[in-house]
């Protein structure tokens, strides 16, 4: 027959599936510091040792990481998801920047439809209470903030479309966009025309996306990359015009 003995589980064990599952969903992000050992144990309702077995075997996993004097933090996975040589290439090629956009518009759109219509109230309200601050950044002028939180307000899409694959994955793309591999999103928001541009088009997505229209969300992120796409090749063209400008500038001066 099919069956075997029931026993006891560990209280290590339980304790380790919910950081395991924590993670998983992304409410524990990596880099994030857990609390300290005596309010962990005392928010889980176990003993010091159980939750140090419990420690021990996440750190053993490669889940979470120990840093001296510091405390224990969730493990920075997402430097997994590319190889260093990848990464390296990315950054070397132009191609690889339109092939992200692209690969970013047929995701996040499907995230955006998802969000739709399977987000809950408190995940519309996190996508309107990030581009709310959005709003507010936009008139500090603040291109780091504005870039910020830009990155947040779709990490907010993308977690409210409860897909825990396409999170992770998600997320390791924006980690390599915010380190600069792809483009700098700061340049983005340097002209008054692109930086109102930018906010009304994630005021549409947002419309969409509290209103309930899957179709309409999918449409307004598309718009919103193609945008994207549109003013990076601009600034590529720019870029390209200006340094043979200056080469000719150059010359003229040495005759």
């Amino acid at each position: 027959m099919p069956f075997h003995k029931v026993t006891p589980e560990k209280l290590s064990s339980a304790v380790v599936r919910q950081i395991e599952l924590l993670i998983l969903r992304g409410i524990l992000r990596p880099g994030e510091r857990l609390p300290s050992e005596r309010d962990l144990s005392e928010m889980l309702g176990v003993s010091r040792p159980s939750l140090r077995d419990a420690v021990a075997e996440l750190q053993e996993r490669g889940l979470l990481s120990a840093r001296a004097g510091a405390g224990i933090f969730v493990a920075d996975v997402l430097g997994s998801a590319f190889a260093p040589a990848l990464v390296e290439l990315f950054a070397t090629h132009d191609e690889a920047v339109f092939d992200y956009l692209s690969f970013r518009r047929d995701m996040e759109g499907l995230t955006a439809e998802r969000a739709a219509t399977h987000g809950t109230e408190t995940d519309l309200k996190v996508v309107a209470s990030v581009f709310a601050k959005m709003e507010a950044a936009h008139q500090k002028r603040n291109p780091a903030d504005e870039a910020r939180l830009d990155a947040e307000f779709h990490m907010a899409i993308i977690e409210a479309s409860h897909n825990v694959v396409m999170l992770h994955m998600m997320r390791s793309m924006f980690e390599l966009l915010r380190e600069g591999v792809f483009y700098n999103r700061q340049v983005m928001f340097k002209q008054r025309t692109t930086r109102s541009a930018l906010l009304d088009q994630h005021r549409a997505i947002n419309d969409a996306i509290q209103a309930r229209d899957p179709q309409a969300a999918r449409a307004a992120v598309e718009a919103h990359l193609n945008y994207v796409e549109a003013a990076l090749f601009a600034q590529q063209k720019a870029d390209r015009n200006e340094e043979i400008a200056r080469q000719r500038f150059e010359h003229e001066q040495g005759r």
